[in-house]
């Protein structure tokens, strides 16, 4: 396979955006990312739109991509739309940069966009297909993960001091982020003392929904000094779905464990090799888990990690320097790619205060959807990719 690098990388704020539509977010990402690059149009030979919501939510279940082209000068290429859960923007990365690794293309786009704060059914949970008798019964993700966190508290000790310790930490981070939708920090009392959702979590353990796109421009490594002088190498890509094993453990993912460990193989690395790291933090168990499935610590030991400062920027692995979800929003298809476009500034040392010192290695983890059964409980898809300063 071909080595891949990625020569440029944008996204639009991420926030309540109800004068915006999906094309117009999805537009701006793709022209910041084309302007950063210095790739030209004409060089760019397919692209792929991720996206979860937009056929049920706002009636554009195709073409979303080709739209967005469409309205910057691009036509005439393959264009695909790749729908998977919240792993959706990961998704097309996957796919571009496969498609490049295949030989049958040299420069890829990928775009992830979404929008949440207008749409059908606005007040209702928003929950995933594939569970349609769950959500009948009460089911969403606010109980799902208070399920696990419940769990994970029974089973290791994990305390809702160390579940809001997540928040402090990621809003602390969101203070010198220009793009995410909440930038002011808060305390452990104020997470504490924030409205009930599903106990144990409340309202400042859970992400925002929001409205948000990013975009990345990849090329085959030996072109990629044609665009730029610091490209950075996608050195991993890795997608599961889960095992849905009958009984499963509630406070680990297989699906994770599956998708880093095949992560990690593939680059010739291990955890501990990871400067930096965008994490899946839909809810702030969720970063906890995240920890100990990606091998930053044992298993049960998520609570104490975050506690003792180890995923601060500065720390043992710094998580989430963007402000993760719990700050920039969750607009499902766009967050994979808002982490990429993360990552890619982190290592090229173009992420102003919240910049991680001496970041090389970077990792993006993203993972969403259900299926009908709370028993064989795990995510739908997991996708994790690997990357590396390139010069």
């Amino acid at each position: 396979m071909r080595e891949i690098s990625i020569v440029g990388a944008g996204m639009t704020k991420f926030a309540k955006m109800p004068e915006r539509d999906v094309i117009d977010l999805g537009r701006e990402a793709c022209i910041k990312a084309i302007k950063s690059s210095g790739v030209p149009r004409k060089d760019i030979q397919i692209a792929y739109c991720g996206t979860a919501r937009t056929g049920q939510l706002l009636n554009r279940e195709c073409g979303v991509g080709q739209t967005i082209l469409l309205d910057i000068g691009i036509s005439g290429i393959p264009v695909t739309s790749v729908g998977n859960f919240c792993a959706s923007g990961s998704s097309a990365l996957r796919e571009a940069y496969l498609a490049i690794a295949s030989g049958m293309y040299d420069v890829a786009l990928a775009i992830g966009v979404e929008k949440l704060s207008v749409r059908k059914g606005k007040g209702l949970p928003l929950t995933s297909d594939g569970v349609t008798l769950l959500t009948a019964l009460g089911f969403s993700p606010p109980a799902y993960f208070a399920e696990i966190a419940t769990r994970h508290m029974y089973e290791f000790g994990t305390t809702e001091k160390q579940m809001a310790l997540v928040t402090v930490k990621n809003r602390g981070h969101s203070r010198y982020n220009p793009n995410c939708q909440y930038q002011t920090s808060v305390t452990v009392e104020e997470v504490l003392a924030s409205r009930p959702i599903v106990d144990p979590l409340r309202m400042l353990n859970c992400c925002p929904t929001t409205d948000g796109a990013g975009a990345i421009l990849l090329c085959a490594k030996d072109l990629a000094w044609k665009y730029t002088d610091k490209p950075v190498d996608i050195i991993a890509s890795s997608l599961h779905f889960g095992l849905y094993e009958k009984n499963k453990d509630m406070t680990t993912f297989n699906s994770d464990r599956a998708s880093g460990k095949e992560a990690y193989e593939m680059a010739g690395l291990g955890p501990k090799d990871i400067d930096v790291a965008e994490v899946h933090d839909c809810f702030s168990i969720a970063e906890i888990l995240h920890y100990e499935d990606l091998g930053f610590c044992p298993r049960g030991e998520g609570g104490p990690f975050v506690e003792q400062g180890k995923a601060d920027i500065g720390g043992e692995v710094a998580i989430n320097p963007s402000g993760g979800l719990l700050s920039r929003g969750h607009p499902l298809g766009g967050t994979g790619l808002a982490q990429t476009t993360e990552i890619f500034w982190q290592l090229r040392g173009e992420a102003d205060k919240r910049q991680v010192p001496g970041a090389r290695v970077g990792m993006t983890h993203t993972m969403g959807g259900f299926q009908d059964s709370i028993e064989l409980a795990d995510v739908a898809s997991s996708c994790i990719h690997i990357y590396r300063q390139g010069w």
